[in-house]
């Protein structure tokens, strides 16, 4: 049980008391203090404690997820200029090893389609992940970009989960390192045309992406020239390539407005071009196709339209219709090629892509099921006749596809692996909509075994997400699966917050109408126990990071539903975090959720929701949160402060677990298998607790 230390503060009139506050190390992000860490540890051998009993358990089910898991899973090969690039893993290997071969110099037709299969006999190694990762308890790649020439490589590693990547640059004809090393980046580094400088984003003392800078070679990093900076605090940076190679973007934006500026590759000293100046609300996207510009905005209407621009002339005033913005047709993204664009539109929650060429012409792909998941794949080559495509579906697995425009063809490049075995018709998937308390119809998508009876009789499991405009697809899970074989029936609210259903569905689970979302998961749950899908009391639930706040809110507000929860690196401290404008994502964040700073109103309505807050004296369900020291998006102190105030509160004895990875951040632990163990750790404290263990 933790410490409370009396804390108290005062806004709009209102006095909040705060006595786990002191969880959160006064030195962050260096975490230090003896008493936090000792708390943090004291909860880790707790959690030991009580999963250690079953971890015959824990073992059984990571390795049926792990042998659901191909060895030696590799991409498919995708070109980019004079080469053929792909990553691998070795069969026990946690991280990657990239690739790459000629596309050019072969022997007639075979040997291109030789090259096109997989590597040759001049493929030689990129880079080797797992002799970077070697002896760490966390590594993550970043970016990472060839440089036009093919001779060297830029690439960026985390080896903390703190999300501040250092940047080296490799010789890929000597295989060293240039002595130049950059710290504190983040995102995308982009070589300019001549491969003498590059472009890169760095973050501030608050992880803030606020400047892009570039470096030439063999200068020293501390005479890199600050390209552009971001005064604005509640605006993060980042950077891109048009599809051309001709121009880079630097964009700036929060949730809701953007900015882009434009630079040719070919002059990296140029002042940077503002396409269209940032004003509230006003979210745009720029390519360039040679020739023009192609613009994704939402000026007219909030499911966005396209436009052109010619070529020398990128700005607002020059934009012309290619795609009339509608209400029921939400694009949600392109991609630009010399002769074609590929359009992302979702119609009534369900994915197409549709190709338009310059004389008019439109066609929509055909996908073989009628509830899927699919999107543009890794594309690198601005000219071509073949588009790579993503697709899966509940009971799909991963397929990868390549589409070729002269025939119409879908060719199957890829399908995934499951070496322990598969059947897809063993499977049964629905799509249904659920009644909201406000009349509104939430869309659910759900799989099960063919042999699961629904009758109430089964264990039901939802997920949830909904916020950011995050839509979550109905895709294929192998690690699902433990679940659907032990006779869970499986689903996922697609509520409000996200834009499932467009971007009207975001805008209704967002600020003042943020409660939607909660609403929404506890009456698809009440839904689908009416239809016999489950039973109250027998639900497990789980989500992260803002589904983690769904999750806190929801135990809130009908505890009685849930037979386990999990709520993942949740963000449950919602007041404080956006009353502390001194941490990274507090300003930017005010858009999604408003201002409690300024405004009494919003105060109290986040109040009213924070999950933090809203904890009471009483009866709650079992419940497993996890954590990162590291993190950045949400700070460790969230869970650990909730996990606190739970246990000082709740009148029951149900299990309460918080899991702290002392050595990573958001997204746990780093390695393919590692991230798999805690998958099976959560599956077997959803078993236990709900008593569903022979």
């Amino acid at each position: 049980m933790a410490e409370q230390r009396p804390h108290s503060y005062t806004h709009h009139g209102i006095t909040i008391e705060d006595p786990w506050k002191w969880l959160r190390d006064a030195d962050y992000p260096t975490v230090d203090d003896e008493d936090v860490l000792a708390y943090l540890n004291a909860e880790n051998d707790y959690f030991e404690a009580n999963m250690s009993p079953h971890k015959e358990l824990t073992d059984a089910i990571f390795e049926e997820i792990k042998g659901r898991q191909q060895p030696d899973l590799a991409s498919v090969p995708w070109k980019d200029g004079d080469w053929y690039y792909q990553w691998k893993f070795g069969e026990e290997s946690q991280y990657r090893i990239w690739l790459r071969w000629p596309s050019v110099g072969l022997e007639g037709p075979e040997g291109d389609e030789a090259a096109r299969q997989g590597p040759t006999a001049e493929v030689t190694t990129l880079l080797d992940e797992p002799a970077l990762a070697e002896g760490l308890e966390y590594f993550r790649l970043g970016s990472l970009s060839v440089s036009n020439g093919g001779g060297l490589l830029a690439y960026a590693t985390d080896t903390d989960g703190s999300e501040r990547y250092k940047l080296v640059i490799k010789d890929l004809a000597t295989g060293e390192l240039l002595p130049e090393e950059i710290p504190n980046i983040i995102g995308r580094i982009v070589w300019s045309a001549d491969d003498s400088s590059l472009l890169y984003t760095v973050v501030d003392d608050n992880w803030r992406p606020w400047q892009v800078r570039r470096h030439v070679l063999g200068q020293p990093v501390e005479e890199d020239t600050i390209v552009y900076e971001e005064s604005d605090p509640g605006f993060f940076v980042g950077i891109g390539e048009s599809a051309s190679r001709e121009y880079i973007m630097i964009g700036a934006g929060d949730h809701v407005t953007s900015e882009v500026r434009l630079i040719p590759a070919a002059d990296l000293a140029a002042d940077p071009v503002v396409v269209s100046a940032r004003r509230a609300n006003h979210e745009y996207s720029i390519d360039h196709q040679g020739d023009r510009f192609i613009i994704r905005t939402n000026d007219t209407h909030k499911n966005f339209r396209l436009a052109t621009a010619p070529g020398d002339d990128p700005a607002e005033a020059a934009w012309q219709p290619l795609v009339d913005a509608s209400d029921s047709h939400y694009i949600t993204g392109f991609d630009t090629f010399k002769d074609f664009i590929a359009v992302e539109v979702r119609i009534d929650g369900l994915d197409n892509v549709r190709l338009m060429w310059r004389d008019g012409a439109v066609k929509s792909i055909e996908f073989p099921e009628s509830a899927y998941s699919a999107s543009v794949g890794r594309n690198r080559e601005f000219d071509t006749d073949t588009l790579r495509l993503y697709y899966d579906s509940m009971v799909t697995p991963s397929t990868v596809f390549d589409y070729h425009l002269s025939t119409e063809e879908l060719e199957v490049r890829q399908v995934q692996e499951v070496p322990s075995g598969y059947a897809a018709d063993e499977y049964v998937t629905d799509r249904l909509l659920a009644p909201a308390r406000d009349g509104v119809e939430v869309p659910v998508s759900i799989v099960r075994h063919r042999d699961t009876p629904v009758d109430g009789s089964a264990p039901l499991y939802i997920y949830g997400y909904g916020a950011y405009g995050y839509a979550i697809p109905p895709s294929f899970s192998t690690s699902r699966l433990s679940l659907l074989d032990r006779g869970f029936i499986y689903a996922i609210a697609h509520v409000r917050g996200g834009d499932d259903l467009g971007y009207h569905w975001y805008e209704a689970g967002k600020l003042d109408r943020r409660t939607n979302t909660f609403n929404d998961f506890v009456d698809v749950a009440r839904h689908l126990v009416n239809e016999r899908y489950g039973s109250e009391g027998r639900i497990a639930i789980a989500g992260g990071s803002a589904g983690g706040q769904l999750m806190g809110a929801v135990v809130n507000q009908s505890p009685e539903l849930w037979g386990a929860v999990a709520a993942h690196v949740p963000f449950v401290d919602v007041l404080n975090t956006m009353l502390d404008d001194t941490l990274p994502l507090t300003p930017i964040e005010w858009p999604e959720w408003g201002n409690p700073i300024e405004d009494p109103v919003v105060f109290d309505y986040i109040r009213s929701y924070s999950p933090y807050d809203q904890l009471t004296a009483r009866d709650y369900p079992p419940i497993l949160v996890t954590a990162g020291l590291n993190d950045p998006r949400v700070t460790y102190w969230e869970p650990a402060k909730y996990v606190a105030k739970l246990r000082a509160l709740k009148t029951d004895d149900n299990l309460v677990l918080l899991k702290t990875n002392m050595g990573a951040g958001h997204g746990g632990r780093s390695g393919r298998y590692d991230r798999l163990y805690e998958v099976a750790e959560e599956y077997a404290f959803m078993l236990v607790v709900m008593g569903l263990v022979e």
